[in-house]
């Protein structure tokens, strides 16, 4: 439907903004800053930071080249919380590095938001 192109469109013009390379920008620094760290919880953190890295790609190839919305959906909905504990491991080693996550994960909600309605217009 027109509707779901629409959308769909909406989403990867959203996903591909210079702001989202600012996002990467950020969560490059906070995992620089907990692999500098001495925290016991570093190496969690940081395999717990590829861990998002893999489900927020494969997020992009069920949604965009499969159109799996449902499954983008509850992948999305794995990743959020993913990343939340993720922010919870850095916080544990660098303060600045989790609160460095925050506009990913925000991003994240408003990409949930998204596909929420991908899902609903399908």
């Amino acid at each position: 439907p027109a509707a779901v192109l629409r959308m769909a469109t909406l989403f990867q013009l959203t996903l591909t903004r210079k702001e989202s390379i600012g996002d990467v920008f950020l969560m490059g620094i906070s995992a620089t800053l907990v692999y500098e760290s001495d925290c016991k919880y570093k190496k969690y953190g940081l395999l717990v930071y590829g861990v998002q890295l893999v489900f927020n790609f494969l997020w992009s190839m069920f949604f965009f080249l499969g159109e799996q919305f449902v499954l983008s959906f509850g992948w999305l909905t794995i990743l959020i919380l993913v990343v939340v504990g993720m922010i919870l491991l850095f916080y544990k080693c660098n303060k600045t590095a989790s609160y460095l996550q925050i506009p990913y994960l925000v991003w994240l909600l408003f990409a949930l938001y998204l596909n929420y309605i991908v899902v609903i217009l399908n």
